[in-house]
């Protein structure tokens, strides 16, 4: 057996605990800390790993030279400066997305990080799913002709407006720049033209559901639906997502019910029907992954980079910022949303529910 990989967790909410969980598991990952400034959090981490040390100072965990990864999953706005110091520091760096809370940061992050020697991920969870990965190796087989078209729908009750995420944007960069990566992901290169339509449900100040169309370079078209709006008060919640792909001969497309995932393939030579289960953010697979990039000093290539995670973010917003040029219509009322906000307060099983120990 290779030795443990001791890593530090900075910032133990929900994702904090998500990777927690995996590495746990992982026996080639050792939770040498996790870091928080609440206490309530810190309390919670001594009682679901007691072999960890638990500390409300994150410098402690950037100062001990044992440490060889660290893991940055608190709020946007302090992920440059934690970055900074895992550079300085030499530790290899997983992040939650976005990487800073401004585009200049984020490249800014994205500099200091490939002029290190550091290996780098950044957690846009749908590289790492089954489903994706299997669409693709289907569209390089060929069976589905030349790639034309990129379909992406992502609509769930989710986050509702003012609940957080403040420093991560509206749902459509909050959410929505992981379907701005995939969809180029998909493309193979960068994004050339575009049109997005918005609006602002229950006249909050931000739009959020927003529909983009557009061009690759390479002449792929795309379109992006994604909205935190679907059913917010429905007696029984229910979502809408699919990936959407077609080429001159063939298509491939997805559904899931976030337990189980169903890709369905239609080639020139091949018709298959896969069901398997979903596999939630794909935690365990980022956290395997990058296990085995330490060991071997080069980063997986199915691993997104800090790169690729700026790129989704500043195109996130400058789709938003397209639909703001546009008619952007206000329907519904704030009386609404407070009534949405007080029925998430009590839920105890929905989508995108904040988080509560």
């Amino acid at each position: 057996m290779k030795e443990r990989i001791k890593v530090g967790i900075i910032g133990f909410g929900r994702m904090g605990g998500f990777y927690l969980t995996e590495m746990l598991k992982n026996p080639k990952w050792e939770v040498a800390y996790i870091c928080d400034v609440d206490p309530e959090a810190r309390a919670y981490a001594r009682k679901f790993s007691p072999m960890s040390k638990v500390v409300a100072d994150e410098d402690i965990v950037f100062a001990d030279p044992q440490v060889q990864v660290v893991g940055l999953f608190t709020l946007a706005n302090n992920r440059l400066e934690q970055i900074e110091k895992a550079v300085r520091a030499g530790k290899h760096i997983i992040s939650e997305k976005p990487v800073a809370d401004t585009i200049d940061r984020e490249w800014e992050a994205v500099r200091l990080i490939e002029s290190s020697k550091q290996l780098a991920t950044v957690n846009l969870y749908l590289r790492n799913s089954w489903y994706h990965n299997t669409i693709k190796r289907f569209i390089q087989s060929g069976e589905i002709g030349e790639l034309a078209i990129i379909r992406i729908c992502h609509m769930t009750p989710g986050l509702a407006p003012g609940e957080g995420h403040e420093y991560e944007g509206p749902a459509f960069h909050d959410c929505g720049m992981h379907y701005v990566d995939i969809t180029r992901w998909y493309a193979g290169c960068e994004f050339k033209t575009w049109h997005a339509q918005a609006i602002r449900m229950w006249n909050y100040k931000d739009p959020w559901w927003l529909q983009c169309h557009g061009t690759f370079e390479n002449g792929i078209v795309f379109d992006i639906t994604q909205g935190f709006v679907y059913g917010q008060l429905s007696k029984d919640q229910t979502h809408n997502s699919y990936v959407d792909i077609i080429g001159t001969k063939g298509i491939a497309r997805m559904t899931h019910d976030f337990k189980t995932a169903v890709v369905e393939l239609r080639g020139v030579n091949q018709t298959e029907r896969i069901e398997k289960p979903y596999g939630g953010k794909n935690i365990d697979v980022l956290c395997d992954l990058f296990a085995d990039s330490i060991y071997e000093n080069k980063l997986n290539p199915q691993l997104a980079i800090a790169r690729d995670s700026a790129l989704a973010s500043e195109y996130a917003w400058k789709f938003l910022e397209d639909a703001r040029h546009h008619d952007l219509p206000a329907i519904g009322n704030l009386e609404t949303l407070d009534e949405i906000r007080e029925r998430r307060k009590h839920m105890t099983n929905g989508y995108g529910l904040l988080h509560h120990r």
